[in-house]
C-alpha cells in the first residue's frame, strides 16, 4: 500500500508546484489537463513498475490523490 505523499511525489514531477489534498478534485477544477493526466500515466507506470491499461483510464481513477493511490494499489495487487 502506497501513501498520499508517493502520489504527490509522482505528481510534483508532472506538475511542479501541485500539492493537491487527498480528496481535492484534480481534473473538474483543472489542476490537471488531459496532456498532464497522460503524462502522469506514463510516471506512475514508471515509478510504480504498474501497466496502466486503456481500460484503467477513466476519469474516476484520477479525481483525487486517494483515488489515484488506490488505483495504483490495485493494480499492484492483480
Amino acid at each position: 500500500m502506497h501513501t498520499n505523499e508517493e502520489i504527490l511525489s509522482v505528481l510534483a514531477e508532472v506538475k511542479p508546484g501541485l500539492t493537491p489534498a487527498p480528496d481535492e478534485e484534480l481534473i473538474k477544477t483543472g489542476l490537471l489537463d488531459s496532456v498532464e493526466v497522460m503524462q502522469l500515466v506514463m510516471a506512475l507506470g514508471e515509478e510504480f513498475d504498474v501497466e496502466i491499461t486503456p481500460a484503467d483510464l477513466r476519469e474516476e481513477n484520477f479525481h483525487t490523490v486517494a483515488c489515484i493511490r488506490a488505483l495504483i494499489d490495485r493494480l499492484e495487487e492483480e
